[in-house]
């Protein structure tokens, strides 16, 4: 549709007709912006608004010419006066009845909300031209802009339910549009996102490919970087490490930074240290709202592989005021995995299980099999130190079958080392964890000194020290460092 523009523009121009010559000049100027061809993109700006200002006409393109104004204050981080700017747009859309223009500027003003910490209203504004979008009241180049917005400030506020759920609306209206391409470059790169949070890791990586070559042609177009970073995340997970690697290199290429999925990347190849170095420099870069959640869980998994439990507890309580801040089963459900996470490493297996039964159901609930399979896979080490052998091999079992489905290679590979461990635990039940915190006392460490060496509090070592007497049915570390001379525990 936009390629028609141009000749359109010039067909309105020559028949004197300035209005709608300016408003295909303002629709080619918002494609250029998109592709990020900003002079160009200003040079079509300028041409409409003189020619506007030479008809001297009260017309509703005055009210598109409002959007570069009112999208530059939002590039400056002015998102009250980009509401302004909006909001009179809207009104000029309203008094000439212009669904397009309405529908644009309320969508404008939503983002803006979202942004002045207003999410509540800003998320109602945006349900309320989705209506209207998904219903087919305005133009098809209306459809893809708004939806890809609206699908874009879902997830900078982590509402993927959200975001699933007008997915599915649009897609079922442009199912009967067969000549309709609504979406963007990167919206697709959305799309696959919730595609795999859902599941659909095939379907995921056509639309992850798709955005590619749609966003590289011309080559470097805004969100070519996201494209191939998705790729390599879906690579990653089904355990295609170099094709991962590669795409996350040309992520970086086009301005995507690869963090924290390389790091990620680095950790199930079983580089931990690396893995660590380029975590920690990614969470001290992340300080935005919409990348930090999703730094610091995978900052949380890398540390715990790296035994530095009370780096991993920091981060969980951070995430924790994050997700209570932000009120959303998104969160909620990251917040509690890494909590229970965190707690089975300290060695409190009866309050990992706790929160780690709140993760599933909110993984469950949001319909994410793979998250919710590596949160009963971590359920199945809880139950397995509280005693409940079967329980611990039903949690397990089930996550096997997830990872089996869908291909995800490293996680059934950590699940059957796992197993390997859990058949060669130490004598007694105890575990890694409590071999390692009894060959200290046999060293004649205090607690606070075993805290130190293993980056866990004080507590956390009473608490092991709690579950290795009842095992071994000890009352004492004198006797404890018996046990652990006679069986080369020590």
């Amino acid at each position: 549709m936009r390629r028609a523009l141009g000749p359109r523009h010039h067909e309105h121009r020559n028949r004197g007709d300035a209005e709608l010559a300016a408003r295909c000049a303002f629709w080619l100027a918002f494609g250029l912006f998109d592709r990020g061809e900003v002079a160009r993109g200003a040079g079509w700006i300028a041409r409409a608004r003189r020619l506007l200002d030479a008809a001297q006409h009260d017309c509703v393109e005055q009210g598109y010419l409002h959007f570069p104004a009112a999208l530059q204050a939002i590039a400056e981080g002015d998102n009250e006066t980009a509401y302004t700017i909006f909001s009179q747009a809207a009104d000029i859309g309203e008094r000439f009845g212009d669904p397009d223009l309405v529908t644009l500027a309320r969508h404008g003003q939503g983002r803006a909300l979202i942004r002045l910490g207003k999410t509540a209203a800003g998320i109602a504004l945006l349900d309320e031209i989705m209506v209207a979008v998904a219903g087919g009241e305005v133009s098809p180049i209306v459809v893809g802009d708004v939806y890809c917005g609206v699908i874009s400030a879902c997830q900078e506020v982590f509402d993927l339910r959200r975001a699933r759920e007008w997915t599915a609306a649009l897609s079922h209206w442009c199912a009967s549009q067969p000549d309709l391409v609504p979406y963007r470059g990167q919206c697709l790169v959305r799309r696959a996102e919730i595609m795999q949070l859902q599941g659909s890791w095939s379907e995921a990586t056509n639309e992850a490919r798709r955005a590619c070559e749609r966003l590289s042609d011309p080559p470097g177009q805004p969100g070519l970087g996201a494209a191939f970073y998705q790729v390599a995340e879906l690579h990653r997970l089904r355990g295609e490490f170099a094709e991962a690697e590669e795409a996350y290199r040309q992520a970086s290429r086009w301005g995507r930074k690869s963090q924290p999925g390389l790091a990620q990347l680095r950790l199930a190849q079983g580089q931990v240290a690396a893995a660590a170095a380029a975590v920690r420099q990614a969470l001290d870069e992340a300080q935005e709202r919409r990348t930090r959640p999703r730094v610091l869980a995978a900052y949380i998994d890398i540390m715990l592989a790296a035994d530095d439990v009370a780096a991993a507890r920091a981060a969980s309580e951070e995430l924790s005021d994050i997700a209570a801040a932000l009120d959303v089963p998104f969160m909620d459900a990251v917040s509690a995995h890494a909590a229970g996470a965190v707690l089975l490493a300290e060695g409190d297996a009866r309050a990992a299980a706790a929160a780690l039964r709140r993760a599933w159901a909110s993984w469950s609930e949001l319909e994410s099999p793979y998250e919710a399979a590596r949160v009963r896979l971590l359920l199945g080490l809880a139950c397995r130190e509280l005693g409940d052998d079967d329980g611990g091999q039903l949690e397990l079992d089930a996550a096997h079958q997830v990872f089996s489905q869908l291909g995800a290679a490293p996680d059934l590979a950590h699940l059957e080392e796992l197993s390997r461990r859990t058949a060669s635990t130490a004598v007694g039940g105890l575990t890694a964890r409590e071999v390692q915190v009894l060959g200290l006392v046999a060293t004649g460490k205090t607690n606070r000194a075993i805290a130190h060496e293993l980056g866990i509090s004080e507590k956390t070592v009473a608490r092991h020290l709690s579950n290795i007497f009842t095992k071994l049915g000890l009352s004492s570390r004198s006797a404890a460092t018996a046990y652990a001379y006679q069986h080369d525990l020590a």
